[in-house]
């Protein structure tokens, strides 16, 4: 028996990998993010699964499923929104079943940011003006910033910035970023990446606020600012260059 903990992907249910997908097949038990997780994925589980909502569940609630599945000799597929490496809360979990004796595994998936790039339609890294992505947040209720770890200081870098779990402190990200980026510097905001009401804004570190004002956005949302946002004149890269000596191109 062995808990398979699964990127389920940013929103779009045929957005998990395939690996994610054949664990899901495979499993008696369930336990997903329902408040996150699109119902769509769990039509992959086998018929009769037990399927656990994991939304109104504590910690202890969810260890305590983990138990009983363990002691059935039944396999269980754990699915967290986006990707395992990043804000999923796997870390404790994995904890918790390493106390237990209880075997897992790790899947990855697609993460949130890579799918609102693909919604905005860029790349986040552009040569020579943008080779380096940061990714975020802000305080919250659910966990501090650890000291160091500012938007000022990440910003002093001019890389581009990929602010999740953010969009309620939108004024403060603006008033701690339009110093050091400049107002004229690109800003974006993407909620929803991927699912079917799926809200793009444009605009400024100067408007993205009232952009934001004029169609209100509550949660599960990323905020990308970066001068790299809105290139359009820049250098091509010399992967391609016809010049470019690299090994797999004949001489």
């Amino acid at each position: 028996m062995s808990v398979h903990f699964i990127g389920a992907g940013p929103g779009a249910a045929d957005l998990i990998t395939v690996r994610g997908r054949d664990l899901l097949s495979r499993c008696p038990v369930c336990l997903y993010a329902g408040s996150i997780v699109p119902e769509e994925m769990l039509g992959w589980c086998p018929p009769g699964a037990r399927l656990i909502d994991t939304a109104p569940l504590s910690l202890d609630e969810i260890e305590a499923e983990y138990v009983r599945a363990h002691a059935a000799g039944k396999d269980v597929a754990r699915l967290h929104s986006g990707d395992l490496s990043v804000w999923s809360a796997v870390a404790e979990q994995m904890r918790r079943l390493d106390r237990l004796g209880i075997p897992y595994t790790l899947t990855p998936g697609v993460p949130a940011f890579a799918a609102a790039a693909a919604a905005l339609g860029r790349e986040l890294t552009i040569p020579a003006m943008a080779q380096s992505l940061v990714l975020t947040r802000v305080s919250g209720r659910a966990s501090p910033m650890p000291e160091g770890e500012s938007l000022a200081a990440f910003a002093a870098t001019g890389a581009t910035l990929a602010i999740h779990l953010g969009i309620h402190a939108l004024g403060r990200i603006v008033s701690e970023l339009r110093p050091l980026y400049g107002a004229d510097c690109p800003a974006a905001i993407v909620a929803h990446a991927s699912w079917p009401g799926q809200v793009i804004l444009r605009g400024t570190l100067a408007d993205i606020e009232d952009k934001l004002a004029a169609n209100p956005i509550e949660r599960t949302a990323i905020v990308f600012v970066g001068r790299g946002l809105g290139a359009e004149d820049f250098r091509e890269s010399a992967l391609y260059d016809p010049d470019y000596q690299r090994r797999f191109r004949g001489r």
